[in-house]
């Protein structure tokens, strides 16, 4: 879930802005370096922050009456590395707070952080990890998208934590209480993300096979299921 407009303290918002600022900015510059050094990806380019804001946009009921969604930067941080989805998550995200209600102004900073730094960062980190082990390209785009997605919700449950800690348990309880809360949506959901990542993957391997050349994301061999290893960089 998106943080809702008002939910946090004024201080909470604050902090969660200051800390998300600096990754922003960066994010700013390495779009603008990727455009100006492959224009030929700059389709490519709105097409993963378009698919992040559809794909984050799909609300699902979670138990607690809020809500539970995708969050579709994994991807992304795969093909552009996650300082790019910095900025495009930060775009998605105010468009979404502004035009759907979905998420707020307040506490943009925190939505920030969680859904467009921690959640590629993490996702990004295990498709590389997945890369070293020798795994199917696949497999690290499945759990590229699959972990960005759950890392996004442990980080939401625990600035939630911290803004509203457990009276008798304190900030652990609260966040265990939180992250088992959203665990009965999401990490169905999360798989489920993950699965979607390997058809996408799959499709622009067909569709955009010497953009992700480029990029160096292995062209997956859709005849026999397999990767080209030899682009990967």
């Amino acid at each position: 879930m998106h943080i809702a407009e008002g939910f946090l303290p004024p201080a909470h918002c604050a902090l969660w802005m200051v800390a998300a600022a600096p990754f922003v900015v960066h994010g700013a510059r390495a779009v603008v370096v990727e455009s100006r050094k492959n224009p030929e990806n700059r389709l490519l380019l709105a097409a993963a922050g378009a698919f992040t804001l559809v794909l984050s946009a799909i609300k699902l009921p979670s138990v607690t009456g809020s809500s539970s969604h995708p969050t579709g930067t994994g991807l992304g941080a795969v093909l552009f590395r996650p300082p790019v989805m910095a900025f495009l998550g930060t775009v998605v995200l105010l468009f979404q707070a502004t035009l759907l209600a979905h998420g707020g102004l307040s506490t943009l900073g925190a939505n920030v952080f969680s859904m467009a730094v921690v959640g590629p960062w993490c996702g990004y980190g295990c498709y590389r990890l997945a890369r070293m082990v020798s795994l199917p390209t696949w497999a690290g785009i499945f759990l590229a998208m699959a972990v960005a997605d759950l890392s996004t919700y442990v980080m939401t449950s625990l600035q939630l934590a911290l803004a509203f800690p457990d009276e008798g348990s304190g900030y652990v309880g609260a966040a265990v209480k939180f992250l088992g809360i959203f665990a009965v949506t999401q990490i169905p959901l999360a798989l489920i993300e993950g699965l979607l990542g390997i058809v996408i993957y799959r499709f622009l391997s067909r569709a955009a096979a010497p953009e992700l050349t480029r990029l160096g994301v292995p062209v997956a061999d859709v005849t026999s299921g397999t990767s080209k290893e030899a682009a990967h960089v």
